[in-house]
């Protein structure tokens, strides 16, 4: 494709979006993971579906606190990995990062 001003990017998509999140839970503690649709796995964390983690079934209602995208799933475990190292204060720190 081309107009008078140059050729027209195109995007081409290679793949899903992976996600790195974190939750806040109902107690106040956080949950950190990865999945490639937030809409969905939030809503099945919050009990809509079978596939909501263990650890915030007994947390519930739990809100999306903070989150990143990835290119690749293994982007994502790695960032997922980190975050989970962090301790609590530098987990609240990512969180107030974002509006």
């Amino acid at each position: 494709m081309t107009s008078e001003s140059g050729p027209t990017p195109v995007a081409v998509t290679t793949g899903a979006v992976w996600w790195v999140y974190l939750l806040r839970c109902a107690d106040g503690s956080l949950y950190t993971g990865i999945t490639t649709d937030l809409e969905r796995r939030l809503a099945e964390h919050n009990g809509d579906g079978p596939a909501g983690a263990r650890y915030t079934r007994s947390r519930r209602p739990v809100q999306l606190a903070w989150c990143e995208a990835t290119a690749t799933r293994s982007e994502a475990s790695q960032r997922e990995a980190a975050i989970k190292r962090l301790d609590r204060a530098r987990k609240l720190a990512l969180c107030a990062t974002q509006p």
